[in-house]
């Protein structure tokens, strides 16, 4: 396949490189040995000189637009607790760690005390060990007992990688403990005639939320021994567990907390996650019980350079004419390329699978034209691969097979790989959070490491990388989930019930909205009350109503046409927009085009190809208001929330040029509509607004939809949410509010709490919105500014000044904070819920 890529001398680095075959082998570093040295002795530049290298020449010098410089920091030692078991500490030492750090010993003391921790600390800051010495210490006490069993305890991963890599871990280290940790993974790949000895025998079982909602949960009585003996529950990366996913995931922990009662447990949960803002108040979200925090960070850390890279603009022209950035993609896999060949251990985070291989693509044409050998040392690790060839993907990367990978958050969530050189993160990942927790992959212990941010084409990135601040300055995001979320809270109702029947002594657990639901679910003939209970009707089992991710349906299988080789899944709720009639379809590197797709058999029929493009789909949208929950004048403006019915339909796909972007036709497709309900932030202008901002009827349209479009890519500023979990429709005159009127919606079954932040962050939201498009160098809109690749209207009708002078008047009438809270009587950061739920959840979910 070949790439377009910049013409000969505006590319780059690779010129000034001294190119030498890499024949060394570059193991990954162990989280559990952060004192090992790496095994490869060859010495390494400086961060702030390996980005002098990447920026070499005039043309990419001007691509760095802020250099961030975070110093160094010592570590600070304490002593293990004396209840942590001999053996223990004496494994710990034999694996060279001959102290913890302050806050893996102040969390091993709560975990002791019985009492429920979060350690939110950096990356590579030794979390894992800050949970598995007392978890170690349980079991090994346990092994004492009569059946050899006395104390177990479970782990919780969002991924299954992750999983696998912390079996190896816990292996590794229990070693010299011998038989009395039996450490065992319990998965979808877990083969089904091991699944019986992990039941009876093993002691820490390592699996993730699905598993536990599926499979575990619902045969609880198979697990009875495991669970009657649970003494800790480890939740790794719970910064993850957001949005519907947490919810969901939250109301798991609340089954499994009420079986463990039941059999006379009452296990301690341990908690681990990236830094995250209040770290504690999220955890007893995420499990309903109090949780103590841990966030000062004891460990060493090595001077890590941050640099923003702004990819250049092209000669070409998009949509309306538009000014066109080179893509982040093509822009991230040249700097993945020239890492490479530096013999440098990279990783590009990229947010899409797709994206992923495009880079592991480009950047192994690139390696084998300086030498051939080199391909071969980069890949890319993805979610929806086959078991088997994610597991090799692992092994090549423990071995140092792997030099340099293009992965998206799977990895971020998946294997051990601490200790990288450098990271290059492929476009905002969504969060302050997740940024962090990437750009912690890289640095060695006592060593410098470099992360570059690449920007997409898009409001936001551009905003940030032109506005270091909004990175640099301000603290992480709190954690946004909703366990009350009535779509969320009632198939876990039933699940409950057909594991146990459902009491009103029970109802407590599940919060305040249970009660509300149980007459719905038996009117809906799910549920029915027999004397003191309720109890499951249905044949089926119960904890299929629901996906827990908030993907809804089977995964749609991508199955080889002619060969019928299955080569991998998609998403459901993602199979209208990305395995469509016509799609480009990447997997391990190869190009497909999807002939066909069966939306009710779940299949996309796909045949290898070689198109020099890649595709997006577009889709239209439609908004009707069923319940208008709260409503504050802006001015002679009003900023509501509530819910509403969304109707979308993708109606057409794009082709583009893989690595310019450039549009080179539209395709119609015909597919069916869905609609959603779900909550929504929505404002409105009147006539005199828009005489002040000068606003005719002619431009009315364009203004409202380029201010749409902006408020939704900065919207992840202000909220743990994607750009792709919330969708925005603008009408000039909506039948709902005879208005002018602009929505911003949750893509998710009764909302994901993403339009309420953005209802309680509107003011800083809208600002920030109308700064990115005034500050944006182009004349008449762009994708940087009011431009969206997933428009179905084909980005028209679209005015970028009158958007930045429509925002302006309406942010003239938007209140302080405290006439806010005088405009209905309570404080914003502690409004109760329409639906009777208790409203501390707005304090919990983010910074002001």
């Amino acid at each position: 396949m070949a790439f377009n890529h910049l013409p000969a001398g505006v590319h780059d680095a690779l010129a000034p490189l001294s190119v030498m075959p890499v024949t060394h082998s570059v193991p990954m570093a162990k989280n559990l040995r952060p004192d090992r040295s790496p095994t490869d002795s060859a010495p390494r530049p400086s961060p702030g000189a390996l980005l002098d290298r990447l920026a070499a020449g005039p043309s990419r010098a001007s691509r760095v637009t802020h250099t961030e410089h975070l110093p160094p920091r010592a570590g600070r030692h304490a002593v293990w607790p004396d209840r942590i078991r001999a053996e223990v500490v004496a494994a710990v030492q034999a694996a060279g760690i001959d102290h913890p750090w302050a806050h893996q010993a102040r969390a091993a003391e709560h975990a002791l005390d019985g009492e429920s921790v979060v350690v939110a600390t950096g990356t590579a800051s030794g979390k894992s060990l800050a949970y598995l010495t007392p978890v170690l210490s349980a079991l090994l006490d346990g092994s004492e007992a009569p059946n050899g069993r006395g104390a177990t305890a479970l782990y919780l991963a969002p991924t299954k990688a992750l999983a696998a890599d912390q079996c190896r871990a816990v292996k590794e280290l229990s070693q010299p403990l011998g038989h009395s940790v039996r450490a065992a993974v319990h998965d979808g790949d877990t083969p089904f005639e091991e699944r019986e000895w992990i039941r009876q025998y093993a002691n820490y079982v390592l699996t993730n939320p699905d598993m536990l909602h599926r499979s575990v949960l619902p045969s609880h009585a198979r697990w009875s021994s495991f669970l009657k003996s649970l003494k800790y529950v480890v939740v790794d990366e719970c910064h993850t567990y957001r949005g519907v996913f947490g919810s969901h995931v939250a109301q798991v922990l609340r089954r499994l907390r009420r079986l463990c009662a039941r059999y006379g447990a009452s296990p301690v949960f341990l908690l681990a996650s990236a830094t995250a803002a209040e770290p504690a108040v999220a955890a007893r979200r995420l499990t309903g019980l109090p949780v103590v925090e841990v966030a000062d960070d004891a460990s060493p850390r090595g001077e890590l350079v941050f640099a923003l890279w702004e990819p250049p603009l092209t000669e070409l022209h998009g949509e309306k004419g538009a000014p066109v950035r080179r893509t982040a993609t093509a822009e991230a896999a040249d700097l993945l390329t020239d890492l490479t060949v530096q013999g440098v251990r990279s990783v590009v985070f990229v947010r899409s699978r797709r994206g992923a291989e495009l880079i592991s693509v480009i950047a192994q044409e690139r390696l084998a034209e300086v030498d051939r050998s080199l391909a071969r040392r980069v890949a890319a690790y993805r979610g929806g691969y086959l078991p088997e060839e994610r597991r090799a993907l692992e092994g090549a990367l423990h071995s140092g097979e792997l030099l340099g990978l293009a992965a998206t958050n799977a990895l971020e969530l998946g294997v051990d790989v601490s200790g990288l050189d450098a990271v290059v993160i492929a476009g905002y990942p969504g969060t302050r959070a997740s940024l962090w927790q990437q750009a912690g992959r890289a640095g060695r212990s006592g060593q410098g490491a470099l992360a570059v941010m690449v920007a997409r084409d898009d409001p936001l990135d551009t905003f940030l990388v032109h506005h270091p601040e909004a990175l640099f300055d301000r603290p992480v995001e709190s954690t946004v989930l909703d366990p009350d979320n009535p779509y969320v809270l009632a198939p876990h109702l039933c699940a409950a019930a057909e594991e146990l029947p459902l009491t009103d002594e029970d109802l407590g657990l599940f919060g305040p909205a249970a009660a509300e639901l149980l007459p719905q679910l038996e009117a809906a003939k799910l549920l029915r009350r027999r004397t003191r209970a309720w109890h499951w009707t249905r044949r089926e089992r119960a904890a299929d109503l629901t996906d827990i991710r908030g993907e809804g349906g089977r995964p749609v299988q991508v199955v080889e046409d002619g060969t019928g080789r299955l080569l991998g899944t998609v998403d459901a709720g993602a199979a209208h927009t990305t395995v469509h009639e016509g799609a480009v379809h990447l997997h391990q590197g190869r190009t497909y085009l999807v002939r066909s797709l069966d939306l009710e058999d779940s299949v996309a029929l796909v045949e290898q190809a070689a198109p020099a493009y890649t595709t997006v789909a577009r889709d239209t949208t439609s908004v009707s208001v069923l319940e208008t929950d709260t409503e504050i004048p802006w001015g002679d403006g009003r900023l509501c929330y509530g819910s509403v019915e969304v109707t979308n339909q993708v109606v057409s796909f794009l082709r583009r040029r893989v690595i310019t972007g450039e549009v080179l036709g539209e395709t119609k497709l015909d597919l069916p509509p869905r609609t959603l309900r779900t909550r929504a932030v929505w404002w409105t202008v009147t006539e005199d607004q828009l005489d002040r901002a000068r606003i005719n009827p002619e431009i009315l349209g364009g203004a409202l939809h380029a201010a749409e479009h902006a408020s939704i890519g900065m919207l992840p500023l202000f909220a743990t949410c994607d750009r792709w979990d919330i969708g925005g429709v603008s009408v000039p005159l909506h039948p709902d509010t005879l208005l002018p009127t602009v929505f911003v919606y949750d893509g998710h079954p009764g909302g994901a709490g993403f339009a309420e932040r953005a209802f309680r962050t509107a003011g800083d939201w809208l600002t920030a919105t109308r700064q990115a498009i005034a500050s944006c160098e182009c004349e008449a809109g762009c994708p940087s500014c009011i431009q969206s690749p997933k428009c179905g209207n084909g980005n028209e009708p679209l005015h970028k000044r009158g958007a930045v002078r429509l925002l302006a008047v309406l942010l003239e009438g938007a209140p302080t904070k405290e006439s806010e809270t005088e405009a209905d009587g309570t404080d914003p950061t502690d409004r109760t819920d329409p639906t009777g739920r208790t409203g501390d959840r707005a304090a919990e979910t983010g910074q002001g």
